[in-house]
């Protein structure tokens, strides 16, 4: 067994399978930059080590996966570069998680939203216990917009026409719905059943041929890739430098509603 990691991002490695747990359970597992770029790391780590068969990744506590990117790191946003670097960074982090070469099972308790629901998407099942919410609540909170590369990820696990009325409603899909249109896997009852759960599907998948899974894994992003080709940069420029923007960032910490104006 190897355990590793920080403080808010915990590591171990037991009998070939990887688990990862987002361990900041005061914030409800909010990812910070460091978090997200430890989670890079450990995927490309995964891809040279021929050992690792499968890897798990669950949020501490049950009552949230991961609950966004802290929203304080956008305090200091300011100009047209700013929202850019951050959507190529997060797009960068999560084509390291989608290009892990073995089967990865987000087991999720709770809330799973923003962030935390863009790592979920690029994970290849999703297990979750039946208080779990899943969305991108940003027509609400902060007046942001997501990557051509997670609307394509959404697109092809839940269809555009859900993906608009969700963003535009700024709901949150619960298990049962989820599970009903695909989004899930499987849902059961509790944080312990959770983890046994996605344990024992790590390690079905970890005895199947590990090529056929590899390729089917590969050829998928392939095909999801093509959606993604189109450029965003206005759009993000758009939503990132707006006045908007500040004041959603500005509400969401002072935990007020903000007060939209399209500009």
């Amino acid at each position: 067994m190897k355990t590793a990691g920080t403080d808010e991002l915990l590591y171990e490695l037991r009998d070939g399978i990887v688990r990862v747990t987002f361990n900041r359970p005061q914030a409800r597992n909010a990812l910070t930059f460091a978090m997200y770029e430890g989670l890079a790391e450990i995927c490309t780590g995964i891809n040279e080590d021929a050992s690792v068969k499968a890897m798990i990744l669950t949020g501490a506590g049950d009552k949230a996966f991961a609950a966004g990117t802290d929203i304080s790191q956008f305090r200091e946003f300011k100009t047209p570069q700013d929202g850019i670097d951050y959507e190529q960074r997060i797009d960068r982090i999560l084509g390291v998680l989608e290009q892990c070469r073995v089967p990865v099972i987000a087991a999720i308790a709770g809330a799973c939203t923003g962030g935390g629901a863009a790592i979920a998407a690029c994970s290849d099942i999703r297990v979750a216990t039946k208080n779990a919410k899943f969305g991108f609540p940003i027509a609400r909170t902060l007046g942001n917009c997501l990557s051509m590369s997670s609307l394509a990820r959404l697109s092809s696990l839940i269809g555009p026409a859900r993906v608009k009325e969700v963003i535009f409603s700024a709901r949150l899909i619960e298990a049962p719905e989820a599970l009903g249109i695909g989004l899930l896997a499987e849902v059961v009852e509790d944080a312990a059943a959770l983890a046994a759960r996605a344990e024992e599907l790590a390690r079905l998948y970890a005895s199947q041929a590990p090529l056929t899974l590899r390729a089917t894994k590969e050829g998928l992003r392939r095909l999801q890739s093509r959606l993604a080709g189109a450029e965003a940069e206005d759009l993000i420029t758009m939503c990132y430098t707006s006045a908007d923007f500040r004041e959603g960032v500005t509400a969401f910490l002072a935990k007020r509603k903000p007060n939209w104006r399209g500009v």
